[in-house]
């Protein structure tokens, strides 16, 4: 028996938004800000309490809970391929860091150091912040195979701010797959388990507040 409750899938939606932004940074050189920012808010969450914790606030995963609800329906007939890459490759890599003790505790010590970069600048994602997890990112997992390679539109990977943004998003939905790991979540369930992840998903939704 498959069990899927609320907080692996608010993990599973980390990565699936993590992902999803990622295409949209690339592809249309632009970000849901809401999004984002709870994205890059679970990175510096590495000791949490809660899922709560880690997000901030549940309602800024919606763009990963929709995105999950749109790919795991059936009736939906058009699949991204793309996203999908990027969530199996990012599930792929975090296996690999997560036996890689002298990676882990360098990137702690990185994290730790944008912590208080973000104390300097009063924001999490101030430029100069996501520079420097961008570099962490590039200097850390992205030394792992296999590399991710993230397809973009109209030169708009070569602008460096979106360069950054796209590593550090990378980092987020690493962040996330630990997460999902720890949940007790894995690839059988991914493949199992899609209608129950569907139908806590649509449940979580439901849940939500409704922004007027």
């Amino acid at each position: 028996m498959i069990d899927i409750n609320p907080n692996k899938v608010f993990a599973l939606a980390g990565i699936f938004q993590a992902a999803g932004l990622v295409q949209e940074v690339a592809c249309k050189n632009t970000v849901d800000q809401q999004a984002f920012n709870t994205s890059i808010h679970s990175i510096f969450k590495i000791n949490a309490d809660s899922v709560e914790d880690i997000y901030g606030d549940i309602s800024g995963l919606k763009y990963g809970l929709e995105m999950i609800a749109r790919l795991f329906d059936k009736k939906n007939k058009q699949t991204d391929m793309e996203i999908t890459r990027y969530v199996i490759s990012i599930m792929v890599l975090e296996r690999k860091l997560i036996k890689n003790t002298t990676m882990l505790e360098q990137i702690s010590a990185g994290i730790q150091k944008a912590e208080a970069q973000s104390e300097h600048f009063h924001s999490h994602t101030h430029e100069n912040v996501i520079a420097n997890l961008a570099d962490l990112y590039l200097s850390t997992i992205s030394t792992l195979t296999p590399r991710i390679m993230v397809s973009g539109a109209h030169g708009y990977l070569e602008i460096p701010d979106n360069a950054n943004k796209v590593r550090t998003l990378l980092l987020a939905g690493i962040r996330s797959a630990v997460l999902w790991r720890q949940k007790g979540g894995g690839r059988l369930q991914l493949i199992f388990g899609r209608n129950k992840i569907l139908k806590t998903t649509e449940n979580i939704l439901s849940s939500l507040p409704v922004l007027h």
